[in-house]
């Protein structure tokens, strides 16, 4: 009853049968093989975590598989495209997810006791109420405290206290975090508004590593109920209070809204669901890349290895919309190659596998300019030039010495404002002078509908909101770097906030 299913679209992309994926109706039950000996119910319902609420589990010990089903069929889409750009490892070994054949999982809770009792203890966490479950499955005690402390063993790469807050702040709102080092080892007190989400955060994140084989998080509940926090700064933030000094007599009264917390209000995230499936990759000290708060979190649950080394910078971009092609926005695109034989098909090389992972996990199955388009790696690690006089059609472009490139220099502020595709957009180096008005029009004659408008307070930087995910594609690439004169350029971005 619970096979798999001979149609099913293996997330890794390493389906034998090579079948494409609009062949593969998407379930929000999804079938996991390859899973390694003696693996336990916490660590698959661990996979799903980050994507939303798992909802029922089978576990088929002797075949190393395994059934989850997901709250929400998008939860699973999401899930699938995720673990698409990068193989999902449980215990430091690769698994292959795909869609089951089953629209929902019917299990016998007689044959499935320990999965269920599981189950319910992470779903009574993530709903917040009081789980029911045999205590001795998991350590379900009433959480003693909202603030966690947190250890980082074998710490080959730097851990800041963004990349802390960004990863825990898809299990509650983070009100205030201290860094400090103790015993030589690198530590953390980190205050949630909610004992439950600190909970939660213990149960999904303990033990688990922040980068691939290192960096691994040691979460114990402290013993204060209450942070104390003088100066916001890189060692220590409150995010309650924007105005508190760096501790150096300035003030911080500044927008943190690319940094996780919009205008100094406290972000409100969902406990245990809706999180997205970006891939937001910074090269910040030449290390390994931090990650975004959604990819951080699905790496930190499910051990996800996401170093780019080895990878492919070359993707092949298809089903596109013949009469336009213009390079992304989530990777230095050095070359472009349009297919002589296939023109709505082309090959983009960026400048590593990192942004080429990203780019295809945030722009597969995106609407742009009427067509679905399709993005996968490419068996090519290179976009070749033509010799001299043979592109009579002009099909390749060098874009290695485009002003147009974001992630130049190393540990730029823009890794870490890379989100998914939205119909808001954020705008900046907006120029003396322009006003609303005239910023609506220009967005209008791109051919979409302004919904919603919001200045920033210094009206340098601002949000948008198109109709549409894609109107607000259409409006970047038509509008990103649009010279308005007297030496500015408008930046535009795809934004995670919402007017």
């Amino acid at each position: 009853m619970y096979g798999s299913s001979p149609n099913s679209m293996t997330a890794n992309g390493s389906d034998s049968k090579k079948q494409r994926l609009d062949e593969s109706p998407p379930s929000r039950v999804l079938h996991i093989r390859k899973l390694p000996n003696e693996v336990s119910e916490t660590e698959v319902i661990a996979l799903g975590l980050p994507f939303g609420k798992v909802t029922n589990i089978l576990m088929l010990k002797g075949k190393n598989q395994a059934f989850l089903e997901l709250g929400t069929e998008e939860a699973a889409v999401t899930m699938v495209n995720y673990y698409t750009a990068v193989t999902p490892q449980v215990r430091n070994t690769p698994v292959f997810i795909q869609y089951s054949n089953h629209k929902e999982l019917k299990t016998d809770s007689a044959l499935n006791q320990r999965a269920q009792a599981v189950l319910q203890a992470v779903s009574a966490v993530q709903d917040g109420s009081s789980p029911s479950s045999d205590p001795g499955v998991l350590d379900l005690t009433p959480p003693p405290s909202p603030v966690l402390r947190i250890i980082i063993d074998n710490m080959f790469y730097p851990v800041t206290l963004d990349v802390l807050q960004q990863i825990f702040s898809k299990f509650g709102t983070v009100m205030k975090i201290i860094t400090f080092t103790k015993n030589n080892q690198f530590q953390a007190l980190l205050q949630f508004s909610d004992p439950v989400n600190a909970q939660q955060a213990k149960l999904s994140l303990d033990g688990q590593n922040i980068y691939n084989s290192c960096c691994t998080l040691r979460i114990d509940f402290s013993k204060l109920v209450n942070v104390n926090v003088k100066y916001n700064n890189d060692k220590s933030r409150d995010y309650t209070r924007p105005d508190l000094p760096t501790g150096d007599g300035e003030s911080t009264n500044k927008d943190h809204s690319l940094l996780g917390t919009p205008s100094g209000a406290l972000a409100s995230y969902s406990s245990g669901g809706g999180y997205s499936s970006s891939l937001s990759l910074s090269q910040g000290g030449g290390a390994i890349s931090p990650l975004s708060a959604a990819a951080a979190a699905a790496a930190a649950a499910g051990r996800v290895a996401l170093s780019g080394s080895g990878v492919s910078g070359v993707l092949l971009a298809s089903n596109l919309n013949e009469e336009v092609h213009k390079p992304w926005v989530y990777g230095d695109v050095q070359r472009v190659k349009i297919l002589y034989n296939k023109k709505d098909s082309a090959l983009i090389q960026l400048s590593d596998g990192n942004q080429a992972q990203l780019a295809m996990s945030h722009l597969n199955g995106q609407k742009v300019f009427g067509k679905v388009m399709r993005v996968t790696l490419s068996k090519h690690q290179t976009v070749a030039l033509p010799r001299e006089g043979l592109d009579d059609q002009l099909l390749t472009k060098d874009f290695s010495g485009s002003p147009l490139h974001r992630f130049k220099k190393p540990g730029s502020k823009n890794f870490q404002n890379i989100f998914p595709p939205s119909a808001t957009l954020h705008l900046s180096n907006i120029r003396d002078g322009v006003g609303e008005d005239d910023l609506r029009l220009l967005f209008s004659n791109s051919g979409g509908t302004v919904k919603a408008f919001k200045f920033f307070q210094d009206r340098k930087m601002a949000l948008i909101q198109m109709s549409s995910v894609e109107e607000g594609i259409q409006a970047l690439m038509d509008l990103h770097n649009y010279d308005m004169g007297g030496n500015h350029h408008l930046k535009v971005s795809f934004s995670k906030s919402t007017i």
